[in-house]
C-alpha cells in the first residue's frame, strides 16, 4: 500500500488506508468487505490527531473538499460539453460547464438520438446533429448509468453553440439544421442552438 502525503489531493472510491490502522472521519467511509478506509468525495486528505481521552487512539484522516469541485451535474442543470464520439444512436461528450460554472473532474454525457430534438424523433441522424469537437448546450435528464450523464438539446435554445468547419474556421448558425463556414461558404448540418439574446 503506497504511503499518501497530507495534504494530497484524492478522488471518490481512492484508498486512504487499512481500517485497523485509521479512523474514517468526514469526506471518508470504511468498507466493510474490504476493511479498507476510502475517500468518499474529491478534496485534500489531512490525518488529526485523536482526543487525548478518546478510548480510539487511531488517528482520523478526513476529506476537505475543494469549493471548486462541488459542481456536480444535476437533473435540470444546463451544460456546456464538448462533443468526441459520434455513433448511429448517440454522441458521446466530455461536459465542461454547469450553469456557467466550469468543472475540474472529468463527467461524461450521452445524448441519446431520441432526446436530439422535440419533434420527427424517428429521423434524427446523429452524424448530421453533431460532430466530434463541436460545444453543445445541453441539460441533464438523469444520471444515465454510472459512466455518464444522459443529455437533451430537444428545446430551441439547446444544441451546437459552436463548431469548426472542415476550413478551420468557427461556423456561423444560419437556420436551426444547418452552419456555414464564413471562408468557404460550404453549409454543414448541425442541430443548432438558438442563439440567446
Amino acid at each position: 500500500m503506497r504511503q499518501m502525503e497530507e495534504g494530497e489531493v484524492v478522488t471518490p472510491g481512492e484508498v486512504l488506508g487499512k481500517a485497523s490502522e485509521l479512523r474514517a472521519g468526514k469526506g471518508a467511509y470504511v468498507s466493510p468487505e474490504t476493511n479498507l478506509v476510502y475517500a468518499s468525495l474529491t478534496g485534500r486528505r489531512s490525518i488529526l490527531s485523536p482526543a487525548p481521552d478518546s478510548n480510539d487512539q487511531r488517528p482520523i484522516v478526513e476529506i476537505t473538499g475543494h469549493k471548486a469541485h462541488s459542481v456536480v451535474p444535476e437533473p435540470g442543470c444546463t451544460v456546456i460539453a464538448r462533443v468526441k464520439k459520434v455513433m448511429a444512436k448517440t454522441a458521446s461528450v466530455d461536459i465542461m460547464c454547469v450553469d456557467a460554472k466550469s468543472v475540474r473532474e472529468k463527467f461524461t454525457g450521452i445524448i441519446r438520438q431520441q432526446d436530439v430534438r422535440a419533434t420527427e424523433i424517428d429521423k434524427v441522424d446523429m452524424h448530421t446533429s453533431f460532430r466530434v469537437g463541436d460545444i453543445v448546450r445541453a441539460s441533464v435528464l438523469s444520471l444515465g448509468d454510472a459512466r455518464a450523464y444522459y443529455l437533451s438539446t430537444a428545446k430551441n435554445e439547446l444544441g451546437v453553440v459552436s463548431a469548426r468547419s472542415a476550413a478551420g474556421a468557427i461556423m456561423i448558425p444560419i437556420s436551426w439544421t444547418e452552419m456555414q463556414c464564413p471562408l468557404t461558404g460550404q453549409i454543414e448540418k448541425r442541430k443548432v442552438a438558438k442563439v440567446q439574446t
